[in-house]
């Protein structure tokens, strides 16, 4: 699989020195930091920096490019059943 990750994803968790996930949401696949939906085994691992961004199985055959508006802020978090 060829996966693409924009710059600003990739600042963005360097920035913040933190582990990322693209998992399924409510409304598509989301962006969110490891504690709020941790990796799974089958995950597809980008390193980036010092961290990783996990992209679940699921996703992987979906999406070919992660982009800044997949990440879901706190708000959207609470609202969603998926982080549940």
């Amino acid at each position: 699989m060829n996966i693409s990750v924009d710059e600003d994803v990739k600042n963005k968790i360097i920035e913040e020195g933190v582990d990322y996930r693209v998992c399924t949401s409510c409304s598509g696949p989301a962006l969110v930091p490891i504690t709020v939906k941790p990796p799974k085994a089958n995950d597809i691992k980008i390193p980036v920096g010092d961290n990783t961004l996990y992209i679940s199985a699921v996703q992987a055959r979906y999406i070919n490019r992660v982009t800044l508006d997949m990440v879901y802020n706190q708000r959207q978090i609470q609202y969603c059943s998926a982080f549940y």
